[in-house]
């Protein structure tokens, strides 16, 4: 479990093709604290840690999580979002998040206002995933709050400091970003369906 607040900015230093797999070795501050076999999100993307090595970690991530995010879309140098696995205890800072990504979607707009910043991204509706005004959503793996919720699009309102510390000050139009719908509304869309 995860809460969408962004521990640090990793950077990509290495991209390892192994049959289906891909092998991606992140340089983090934080390493020196992980173990093998511990869970961090990647843009919101829970991997498991296979290999430490100084100041770097190595995940992998299987076909059916690369289908399903922006994974392949990283290339050596790529800045991730980073956090690890909630302690048991802490705040809830964000919402919970499970770092299971629903699908991927698109910037189609970047619009600065006066100390912010919006974001606009188009999904796929016909995969069944749902905003709703001042609703949680995951990109990237940042808690957020929705602003214009639509059937297949929603904003985003950044201020300095997520822009600042996350990986949004990369993004433009045509970006593709991981998505995570708020666990809640999932459920309580789906038992909807069976009413």
């Amino acid at each position: 479990m995860f809460t969408g607040i962004i521990e640090e900015l990793g950077k990509v230093k290495e991209i390892h093709k192994d049959q289906e797999n891909l092998d991606i070795t992140v340089e983090a501050n934080f390493t020196s604290e992980l173990k093998i076999d511990q869970s961090v999100a990647h843009n919101g993307v829970c991997l498991t840690v296979v290999k430490i090595e100084e100041n770097t970690y190595t995940v992998t991530a299987i076909q059916e999580t690369l289908e399903k995010t922006n994974l392949n879309n990283l290339e050596v140098g790529s800045v991730v979002n980073l956090e690890r696995g909630m302690k048991l205890g802490a705040r809830l800072d964000g919402h919970i998040v499970q770092g299971h990504v629903d699908q991927i979607a698109k910037c189609i707009e970047v619009r600065k206002a006066d100390g912010s910043w919006y974001y606009t991204f188009q999904y796929d509706a016909q995969l069944n995933n749902i905003t709703i005004e001042k609703g949680s959503v995951t990109v990237n793996g940042v808690s957020l709050t929705v602003v214009n919720s639509k059937q297949n699009e929603f904003s985003v309102a950044i201020i300095p400091f997520t822009y600042e510390h996350t990986n949004f000050n990369t993004f433009e139009k045509g970006t593709v970003v991981n998505l995570e719908f708020d666990v809640i509304g999932k459920y309580v869309k789906r038992i909807a369906e069976f009413a």
